[in-house]
């Protein structure tokens, strides 16, 4: 076991623990609302999404309760150095990742833009490793994109909401936006799937700022 940490400064790839070449754990077949497989291949025409907005519980419910085009949805850590990490590692802060939420949607029912929109008001992107009373680099805002469209469209949004966040008071956006190639995402213990519907007074520690996001935000095709 290893203790949370409150480092604000993430491990060089020499400092970071090393991990192992195959998951510690498995992973549940099926979501337990919506359910459909939480692990790919997925069907065709489908399309993935990954956000880092603190706490990955209440982040994923965020998520899954959109009222269309979600297909699956699933918790993990991402952007780090150690290959296939626990729980307990990633919140040593000795891995380097951060807590995300894979969105798998049908972009025929909703848009990557949507999803962004979701994304930046259910949290507060200016507080560099940390959300609210959750401290750690594991906590960091992040966007890991597929494709340059999506690369694109999240940077654009990220413009945009910086423009109303600046008018309202807030400071610059600490938002991560890089792509997903090279940065693997691992799947979280079963325990942390879905958590909040397996406990729905279970610990929730996802707020956004109040800020609507303008919706309109510029859109790439990729």
């Amino acid at each position: 076991m290893f203790p949370h940490s409150r480092t604000s400064q993430l491990p060089t790839p020499e400092q970071a623990l090393s991990g192992r070449a195959e998951p510690a754990f498995t992973v549940p077949d099926r979501h337990t609302v919506l359910g459909n497989p939480l692990l790919g291949p997925y069907p065709e025409g489908l399309e993935t999404a990954d956000f880092g907005l603190g706490c990955f519980w209440g982040a994923e419910r965020t998520f899954w309760r959109l009222p269309a085009g979600v297909w699956t949805t699933l918790v993990g850590y991402q952007g780090g150095h150690t290959e296939n990490p626990t729980y307990e590692e990633v919140c040593s802060g000795l891995t380097g990742h951060t807590e995300v939420v894979r969105v798998v949607f049908d972009p025929e029912q909703i848009s990557y833009e949507r999803l962004l929109k979701t994304f930046w008001e259910s949290h507060d992107p200016t507080q560099g490793f940390r959300q609210g009373d959750d401290v750690g680099t594991q906590y960091r805002s992040a966007v890991y994109t597929h494709t340059p469209g999506q690369e694109a469209t999240a940077r654009s949004s990220r413009q945009e909401y910086q423009k109303v966040l600046t008018s309202s008071g807030y400071g610059d956006i600490t938002t991560e936006i890089v792509t997903a190639q090279g940065r693997p995402f691992y799947p979280a213990e079963g325990y942390h799937q879905q958590y909040l519907d397996k406990n729905p007074a279970g610990y929730c520690g996802i707020g956004g700022t109040g800020v609507s996001c303008p919706i309109g935000l510029a859109r790439a095709d990729g």
